[in-house]
């Protein structure tokens, strides 16, 4: 059974940062790659961050030089580096494994002004 469990989310002041986890199992990251959404009230999920098999990565441009994706193939955990956040990056923050399309559970993200 193919399972993400998100943590790392919280709240931070404008120009924080955090770290977001999302360990895996039943998949590998290292063969399957994986991507990071989110979600703010009242908009659609969003694409912010991809990472192939390869370790190639692409991110929304929103987001572009501030965050960071990654993954330890040995601890089959992906994470997700956000820095100098802004109010605009409040969200549910969920990771999403790519060969078999499964979500994880999300894990809030809250940045005061």
């Amino acid at each position: 059974q193919v399972q993400l469990v998100e943590s790392g989310g919280g709240l931070v002041q404008s120009g924080g940062s955090l770290k977001l986890s999302c360990a895996a199992s039943g998949v590998s990251f290292g063969s399957d790659g994986m991507a990071w959404y989110r979600q703010a009230p009242g908009n659609e999920r969003e694409l912010v961050a991809i990472i192939s098999p390869l370790g190639t990565t692409n991110y929304a441009d929103s987001v572009k030089g501030r965050f960071t994706i990654s993954t330890d193939n040995h601890k089959n955990t992906a994470y997700l580096e956000l820095t100098a956040l802004k109010p605009e990056d409040t969200a549910v923050y969920y990771c999403k494994e790519l060969r078999f399309g499964v979500w994880g559970q999300g894990t809030q993200v809250t940045v005061s002004s």
